[in-house]
């Protein structure tokens, strides 16, 4: 179907404009554009610049926000979830790029300085050389990925004093992942997330992530790294006790349960206030800090 057709069904009429013009509105007025597409217009509506950057074997799409330098400059890096591996059982997505970009929302909210750090394959770099659907399937959360992520997180962190890593869902099993490998982390927020992948993929009846990383058979993490994990109350995705019980011999590790969110719902308009505990200097590291 050309552009052309298309703009005749939505006005009647050809609209005569440039071809990559067109493409743009075809995209917006139908409704076509790819999930990588989407997520692009979104990150550049939101006033983010966009850079790719070469990981180890992988290429990654970050986008940057300015935001106010403190006198320990600390730098929000967010993770973004799992998007859509599957389209259904037994069938890969063509493009597993986030359908629903949370992560964008919450750094928007961000007055420090902040970026997104895409995954391997994600955002339109699904066709890159080495990415099977493996990459962002059973192998999601491999040593491969998160050698590639964290070679990337090294070069961001270059000009900050500390990193703090915010990810939500698989996102956060990526940040229990990636912070074994950072010297200069703070701290660790995870959203809803995944933190043992085994108990969750049998909740959900789903194959083994085979080749992935389980944080919770992992070590416990230096006890100098701050933990913030959050869950949702309404969350059957992600379901509190499998975040409360993976954390457990993890030391410093503040856990919170907030009502009326579930997995993806309504993180945005508890953020601010949770980025007031995640900057304050008085927050407890004390180990099985839990609040409900």
């Amino acid at each position: 179907m050309s552009c052309e057709f298309l703009v005749r069904m939505q006005y009647g009429r050809l609209i005569h404009v440039e071809f990559y013009a067109c493409l743009i509105m075809w995209a917006l007025l139908t409704g076509c554009s790819t999930p990588s597409q989407r997520f692009e217009a979104k990150a550049t509506g939101f006033g983010f610049s966009k850079e790719v950057l070469q990981g180890e074997g992988f290429r990654h799409v970050v986008y940057f926000k300015s935001g106010k330098v403190a006198e320990t400059a600390a730098l929000h890096v967010y993770l973004d979830g799992d998007g859509t591996p599957w389209v259904r059982k037994g069938v890969a997505a063509s493009d597993p790029s986030p359908r629903n970009p949370l992560m964008l929302d919450l750094m928007l909210l961000d007055s420090a300085p902040a970026v997104y750090l895409g995954r391997p394959c994600y955002s339109g770099l699904n066709s890159d050389r080495g990415c099977t659907s493996e990459v962002w399937t059973d192998r999601r959360y491999s040593e491969t990925v998160v050698r590639s992520m964290s070679i990337v997180l090294e070069h961001l962190a270059v000009d900050y004093d500390k990193i703090i890593l915010i990810g939500h869902s698989g996102g956060g099993t990526l940040a229990m992942l990636l912070a074994e490998q950072q010297t200069k982390l703070d701290t660790i927020v995870t959203i809803a997330a995944n933190l043992d992948t085994a108990r969750w993929v049998a909740l959900h009846k789903q194959r083994p992530l085979t080749g992935s990383l389980n944080p919770a058979d992992r070590p416990p993490l230096p006890a100098h790294i701050r933990q913030m994990h959050f869950a949702g109350r309404e969350d059957d995705n992600v379901p509190p006790a499998i975040i409360l019980d993976a954390i457990a011999r993890q030391p410093g590790t503040m856990f919170r349960v907030i009502p009326g969110q579930d997995h993806s719902c309504c993180w945005r308009e508890v953020w601010p206030e949770m980025l007031g505990q995640i900057s304050s200097n008085s927050s407890s590291q004390s180990t099985g800090n839990t609040i409900h």
